[in-house]
């Protein structure tokens, strides 16, 4: 195919404060690099928008770099092959790289992944990092166990669609889920083989979740943090295991509207519990794994999921992300390109 000298890419404008708006992203047609040996150019085709990018907007130290003003956003990608300096890889071939928000990306050839035959969008969700993270995060964080009561919060999300139902399939005596709306609970309950969820909108999380679990829980996989980590320190029984994925609550806090820290927490000494965080990058060991048994329930039609999709271009990315950050999404959020 013949290559565009220009194409566009979103930059990051300004470091919001609170939710993001529109104007803290600029869309900017720039030159289109030619690959030198080693690298591709990768025309993509669909792009992941993720919680933890929130992070990297604001100019604090962490466990990444913050992204750059005026710098083009990164995250997860799936493009088309169209230029290849790299042996292996050839024009045609569908790769995962991890430089989206642009149309075309010149990508390193150790920073490519060929993917297989399934739908694209799946090797950003279920198949890619967010998938990886559920099962790291359940089976090697939380040490989960046949028998165990597990929790996981913001359960219709990404990560936390795969985590409930990889505990369903390992033989949780029960799963149960919340999210943000009516519409998502339902999904949970009818689709994904939850045995109880709630909408946390609908009151007080401690309370609902003592009635959904009362026997307490064992393993908590949490993406919301704030009242939810709070409630799931009450209801633990002894010995219970969280997994701390993220702690999207907070994500758009200022210092003015900042939530305090679970007030509960001298109870983890009590109950011995353990609370731990992680990045799924720690995990690398466990990815035949789980491409194994992610990839063989989906096949045999045990673990659904899905995905909301934001057509329109690249231009809607933004839209797309604060979309996500305010919980429009049901499963995975992506933007086609």
């Amino acid at each position: 195919m013949t290559v565009p000298r220009t194409a566009q890419e979103i930059r990051l404008a300004s470091r919001p404060q609170g939710l993001p708006t529109a104007e803290n992203f600029e869309l900017v047609s720039a030159p289109v690099p030619a690959p030198v040996d080693g690298e591709l150019l990768v025309r993509n085709l669909v792009m992941s928008v993720d919680p933890y990018m929130r992070g990297r907007m604001n100019d604090v130290k962490s466990y990444v770099a913050p992204f750059e003003i005026g710098r083009p956003l990164d995250g997860g990608a799936v493009g088309e092959v169209v230029v290849s300096n790299v042996e292996g890889f050839a024009v045609g071939d569908k790769v995962l790289h991890g430089l989206g928000w642009r149309e075309y990306a010149v990508v390193g050839g150790a920073h490519a992944t060929k993917v297989g035959d399934a739908p694209l969008g799946a090797y950003l969700g279920v198949l890619g990092m967010p998938g990886m993270t559920a099962y790291a995060g359940l089976l090697d964080v939380a040490s989960f166990k046949e028998g165990d009561v597990v929790f996981v919060s913001g359960a219709a999300g990404a990560v936390g669609q795969v985590a409930g139902q990889i505990a369903r399939l390992r033989g949780a005596r029960r799963v149960i889920g919340s999210a943000g709306t009516d519409a998502k609970v339902s999904y949970l309950l009818d689709e994904l083989g939850f045995d109880a969820a709630f909408n946390y909108r609908n009151g007080p999380v401690k309370e609902q979740l003592a009635t959904a679990a009362p026997e307490g829980i064992d393993v908590f996989f949490d993406n919301v943090g704030g009242e939810h980590l709070e409630a799931a320190i009450d209801s633990f029984n002894l010995y219970g295991r969280a997994a701390l994925c993220g702690a999207i609550s907070v994500y758009n806090a200022t210092a003015s509207t900042l939530p305090p820290g679970p007030r509960n927490l001298g109870l983890a000494v009590g109950k011995r519990l353990t609370l731990r965080g992680f990045l799924v990058s720690d995990h690398a060991h466990l990815q035949d794994e789980f491409a194994r048994s992610v990839g063989g329930w989906i096949a045999a039609g045990q673990l659904k999921y899905r995905e909301t999709v934001t057509e329109g271009g690249l231009s809607e990315a933004p839209s797309a992300f604060i979309g996500m950050l305010s919980g429009e999404n049901l499963g995975k959020a992506l933007v086609a390109l």
